[in-house]
């Protein structure tokens, strides 16, 4: 029974792990490894546990059914995240992406005759980006002294 909406095409179903199909999973897509972890896994968990006598053996039984749940539910969290996402309009997304995209290499930087204090250009000087501004600082306004310490100066 595969639905319209499955994010696995059906021609791919039949080779999906048997823990995935019998789970009915349709967003979240394990391997076989995963799977293998998954199910085995649980169960040599809880054959170690019962064996150790921390847990009684009804956790080999438990344990696996657990775990299926929590794929199951993760499943379904994910349907409901791609469903809500589907439901944003473009010019939202559009927005969105635009504020999240890393802006690299566009700092507009003044040229070095307009960055050094009193028109000073150093030609042939690619390094130099920016200085002070050209104004010198009021009395009442002082540029601090990194190497200093005293913030009450």
């Amino acid at each position: 029974m595969t639905r319209t909406w499955s994010t696995v095409p059906t021609d791919e179903e039949r080779y999906r792990p048997l823990y995935a199909r019998v789970l009915g999973l349709r967003f979240v897509n394990p391997g076989g490894v995963l799977c293998f972890l998954f199910f085995e896994g649980a169960v040599a968990l809880a054959v170690l546990l019962a064996l150790a006598e921390l847990v009684t053996w009804w956790a080999v039984l438990v344990l696996p059914a657990a775990v299926a749940a929590m794929v199951k539910l993760n499943d379904m969290v994910a349907e409901i995240v791609i469903r809500t996402a589907a439901q944003v309009p473009e010019q939202e997304r559009d927005r969105f992406r635009r504020q999240m995209e890393p802006v690299v290499g566009r700092a507009s930087v003044p040229s070095p005759a307009q960055a050094l204090p009193g028109g000073v250009a150093l030609a042939g000087d690619p390094t130099v980006r920016a200085a002070r501004p050209a104004d010198p600082p009021s009395d009442t306004e002082r540029w601090p002294d990194p190497t200093r310490h005293d913030p009450y100066r």
